[in-house]
Parts: C-alpha cells; structure tokens; sequence
C-alpha cells in the first residue's frame, strides 16, 4: 500500500499552487512530508497534471531508458529533472540505467531478471559417507575401523560424563560454602 494517497498528494500541491504556502519547507513541515518529496510531487505534476502523482508500475524497454539516457545527457538534466520530464516515479532508477549502460552498454538495459532473490541460501548437498578408497577395502579393514570409531565414541562419551560430575560436584561445593 502506497503511503501517501493521491488525494493527500493533490492537497500538498494545491498548498503550493495556490500561493498559500510561501515556501517547499513550509508546505513540507504543515503536511509533515520530507521536502524533497515535495518537490518531487510537484515537479511530477506540474509535467504531468494529476496523472504525474498516480501510482503506477511500469516496466521501461531497453530503447526507452536508452532515450532517456541521452535526452538527460543532451540537454543536461539531472536524476531528477529527467524523471519529471518522462515521468518515471524514481529517479534513482535513472542514475542505475546509467551505470548499466556504462557497464554493459545497450545489453545491459534490457537484461532483467525476472525471478526474485533467494531469501535464504540452500543447504549443503549431502556427502555420501562412503570413501572412494572403501571399495578397495576388505571387510575384515572396514569392521576394524567400526571397532575403533566405536571405542572412540564410548570413550569420549565417558569423558564428558566425567567433565559434567566434575562440574557438578564443584557446583555442590560452592553452594555448601555459600550457605554457610
């Protein structure tokens, strides 16, 4: 959802319009609006009329943003001149054209990716536990090594179980001092 209406737009403009407001700041402190987004609306209506304010989303050709590029170039407007003029709602959008275009040339305008970004990456793919030297390996080799895997397990299971009574044994001696 838009977060000014079109209506509220049209007010803020009339402020400016009609002479009520003497100044881009006080029309932008009255309406609590950033003065530069008032300056943007009334720049975008006075090139366009009330459809210069309407919310819209449009999708710009290769050839257009390339027009844009030189008519700004040409007859030296700024960001924000030429998105008044051709009535393109972010001037931002023009300084990025700009940048592709030096980047990449004519391609590089045209080139759009319609997927949306991955939010999250994906997963790692699952190693296969087998070893390519595992197939080389007798049987005998492979219960072997489940023998000492599994010693290794229980003993670092033993380990931490000793870590853990240690620690809790500290814990009874402090509170017992505490208490005392």
């Amino acid at each position: 959802m838009a977060k000014y209406t079109e209506q509220f737009k049209l007010s803020v403009i009339a402020d400016i319009e009609s002479g009520t407001m003497l100044s881009w700041r006080a029309a932008a402190q009255r309406h609590n609006v950033d003065e530069a987004t008032v300056r943007k609306w009334v720049a975008a209506y006075r090139a366009h009329g009330a459809a210069g304010i309407e919310r819209k989303h449009e999708f710009y050709s290769a050839p257009f943003k390339q027009f844009v590029l030189e008519q700004a170039k040409s007859e030296g407007l700024s960001d924000r001149q030429a998105a008044a003029r051709f009535n393109i709602r972010n001037p931002s959008a023009i300084g990025v054209w700009r940048r592709q275009y030096d980047e990449g040339g004519f391609a590089a305008l045209s080139a759009r990716s319609r997927a949306r970004p991955q939010k999250m990456p994906k997963p790692p793919q699952a190693i296969s536990p087998s070893r390519p030297d595992d197939d080389a390996r007798t049987r005998e080799e492979l219960l072997e090594e489940l023998q000492h895997l599994r010693m290794e397990n229980a003993y670092l299971k033993k380990l931490e179980a000793l870590a853990q009574a240690q620690q809790h044994a500290a814990q009874r001696k402090k509170r017992k001092s505490c208490s005392s």
